[in-house]
């Protein structure tokens, strides 16, 4: 029997400070070295090892805390007892940046606010867009080397570096349309295709080369323009991109308008599975009502077949879920789509907590799981 309400964690964790000052340089403090021994000790790693290399001058010393930061959040995962792992994207300054500063054609033009005190760099399109150098690969066959559990690999989907990039080079290209609304949404479709095949394509051949079975497409741009001729440019570009891979697609959206995509997701070809943003809407109550997750129908209503992952942890806050509440909202969910097609996840990625509370966060998800399981 397969089994019900399998678990895992959206993409990002919080970049540890040992990894952030190691990485970039800079002089490590006490404290660093205190909290990466906390967690060695606590995930059954060898502190002394990690410690060598930051303290050392290997040529080598970048690239070898990157794998010892993916290291540490794949076992924490492990740790919690997540179903499904990978490395909280440890190798990535961050899911924009670290696709468009490999490929050709991008200049970077400054810092964008994106939520709290979290910034990302934003570029200008600057000539036609291309491949420059791999991007995921390398980061999965590392992880890939490190754990015997299933992978999930997220990656940014193709609306969302159009929609979050000054989309000079194929403005100008159109410069003899009058109309400008006609001009820009010319230009986003051709960078949004060029993007899909020059760019991504060539990059998921190599990951599905080397033995990714499903990939994740984060959109968390769509919706934000909310016209039919956006929705229906996302759905194309979604298609086109996942056709002709024999691996399992899921669409991860958050914070987003669900009623309009909705109406939408039913057209994507290769979509096993929605996971999404509802903790966030609902009450944070122990019982059997959480309304919040009512929104989940229109999915439904408007004939959407895959699985979802509703989100069952809010990660904009330091609360942590109970157990008892997860299970709850677990139940509530499978009463609407179905125990089989529910999976158990945050709203989004964890970056924005502390190791602390992703870490009691995620173990409540687990055990949450597992209680509802016992009902189910």
């Amino acid at each position: 029997m397969t089994k019900l309400f399998k678990t895992y964690e959206i993409g990002s964790m919080a970049k540890p400070s040992w990894r952030v000052r190691g990485y970039a340089g800079r002089k490590l403090r006490e404290s660093d070295l205190v909290y990466a021994k906390k967690w060695a000790d606590k995930l059954g790693l060898d502190y002394s090892q990690l410690k060598t290399v930051l303290k050392g001058d290997s040529p080598s010393r970048k690239q070898d805390i990157l794998e010892w930061s993916a290291l540490f959040v794949l076992k924490l995962f492990e740790k919690a007892g997540l179903d499904y792992v990978y490395d909280g994207e440890q190798w990535r300054v961050e899911m924009y940046e670290h696709v468009i500063r490999s490929l050709d054609g991008f200049k970077f033009s400054g810092w964008i606010k994106s939520f709290d005190y979290r910034y990302f760099k934003k570029a200008s399109v600057v000539n036609k867009v291309a491949y420059g150098e791999a991007y995921y690969v390398d980061e999965y066959k590392d992880v890939k080397k490190l754990t015997d559990k299933p992978l999930k690999v997220p990656i940014t989907g193709p609306y969302t570096l159009t929609d979050w990039t000054y989309n000079e080079y194929y403005e100008k290209k159109h410069s003899d349309i009058p109309s400008f609304p006609e001009r820009r949404h010319q230009a986003r479709r051709d960078m949004i295709f060029d993007l899909v095949e020059e760019a991504l394509k060539p990059e998921f051949e190599k990951l599905v080369e080397a033995g990714v079975k499903w990939i994740q497409i984060d959109e968390p741009a769509v919706t934000t323009k909310e016209k039919p001729e956006e929705m229906e440019m996302f759905v194309e570009a979604y298609n086109l991109l996942t056709e002709g891979f024999d691996i399992n697609f899921s669409l991860h959206n958050c914070f987003s308008n669900y009623d309009l995509l909705a109406e939408y997701v039913p057209d994507l070809k290769k979509c096993s599975q929605l996971s999404l943003e509802f903790a966030n809407r609902d009450t944070r109550k122990e019982g059997k009502k959480h309304s919040g997750y009512d929104g989940l129908q229109a999915f439904l209503d408007n004939g959407y077949e895959g699985a979802y992952a509703p989100g069952f942890l809010d990660v904009h806050t330091d609360f942590v879920e109970s157990a008892e509440l997860i299970k709850d909202r677990i139940l509530y969910v499978s009463d609407i789509v179905g125990s089989e097609n529910v999976w158990a996840s945050p709203d989004c990625g964890l970056r924005t907590r502390s190791w602390e509370i992703a870490y009691n966060k995620l173990c409540n998800l687990t055990k949450g799981a597992k209680l509802a399981r016992e009902e189910a």
